[in-house]
């Protein structure tokens, strides 16, 4: 069905603003390049682009008569911190499994940034020793037993948001606001660049674009360190949503685009590219991106702009999805 029929429940302020990185654009020497806002989306405890996700998720929650949310994520995980914020403003309880997906050696990794802010939104944060996956993991299943366990009613998110049925439509949305914004503009984005890691902001990106019949390519950069398996992710969701909002025909294969080449060799680990696309934004354009998700998306974009990837006419936009609360776990990468 049209996605406008889908219950939703407003968490965001309106349409995240966009607007020009011009300092940067000239320094690249090449397309114009324009920043979405993802972390400027909400009042909820930073935003960022799960709080848009969640939007649609909080209806089905309400209808479930659960009392708790129940999520998993790395130490750092943003999405934990938003099904915090979430919980919080419904007056649900949070139970949060946070695994070790990134072995950084800072000593404060759980105790700042995401993690910091979940627990002063009260939710029950448990530290978990299993590594990095995308996929459906064991230890938030028994979390959620844990919680029935107590007698309470859980109602399960996983990771990212992304392999919930519902995960892919906050950026469908997002793909509308976009086009609503550029009649404003007066600008079209021939180009998206976003990070990809889960694949579910990427996937509803795709889904959305994909009806608006407009030559756009929408490009993935991955943050994985999991090709093939986030890009199965990415296309099986987005071809999901893409049915669930009613497209009409299959997505096709050039419209699924993920890149790699910045992710390093570990999910989460900074490489010298993604600090120096961080240091780089933000002197440049007073802009804070993370180590983790944005500092490689912007890595890819500086690339792909220098190399002529992106042609000189092109105007690009750059999905900037939050994430900054994690800038503290890795001070030591800036010291």
């Amino acid at each position: 069905m049209p996605l406008a029929d889908f219950p939703r429940y407003p968490l965001l302020f309106g349409p995240s603003p966009i607007h020009p990185l011009d300092r940067l654009t000239t320094h690249l020497g090449g397309a114009r390049i324009w920043a979405k806002r993802e972390d400027c989306n909400s009042g909820l405890a930073y935003g960022g682009n799960k709080t848009r996700k969640l939007e649609y998720i909080v209806p089905d929650v309400l209808a479930s008569g659960a009392d708790t949310l129940v999520s998993i994520g790395g130490y750092q995980s943003n999405h934990t911190r938003q099904v915090a914020a979430v919980a919080a403003k419904l007056g649900l309880g949070a139970r949060l499994v946070q695994e070790k997906w990134v072995d950084w050696p800072d000593a404060v990794n759980d105790k700042v940034g995401n993690i910091l802010l979940s627990r002063i939104m009260g939710a029950d944060v448990r530290l978990d020793p299993a590594g990095f996956d995308i996929g459906i993991r064991e230890s938030w299943e028994e979390a959620m037993d844990e919680v029935r366990a107590a007698g309470g009613t859980p109602y399960g998110i996983p990771a990212g948001a992304s392999e919930h049925p519902l995960g892919g439509l906050g950026f469908a949305g997002w793909a509308e606001e976009v086009a609503q914004q550029e009649e404003q503009l007066g600008v079209f984005f021939d180009t998206i660049v976003v990070c990809t890691v889960t694949g579910s902001t990427h996937a509803g990106m795709i889904a959305g674009f994909a009806g608006q019949d407009r030559p756009r390519r929408v490009l993935g950069i991955d943050a994985s360190a999991t090709l093939d398996k986030t890009r199965a992710q990415v296309e099986r969701i987005a071809r999901h949503t893409a049915e669930l909002i009613g497209l009409g025909r299959e997505l096709r294969e050039d419209e699924i685009t993920v890149l790699e080449g910045w992710a390093g060799d570990r999910y989460g680990i900074p490489v010298r590219s993604t600090l120096d696309a961080i240091r780089l934004s933000g002197s440049l354009e007073g802009m804070i991106i993370d180590p983790v998700y944005e500092g490689k998306s912007m890595a890819g974009l500086i690339d792909l702009v220098r190399d002529g990837e992106i042609g000189r006419d092109s105007n690009v936009l750059y999905a900037h999805l939050g994430g900054q609360p994690a800038l503290n776990a890795y001070a030591g990468a800036f010291a």
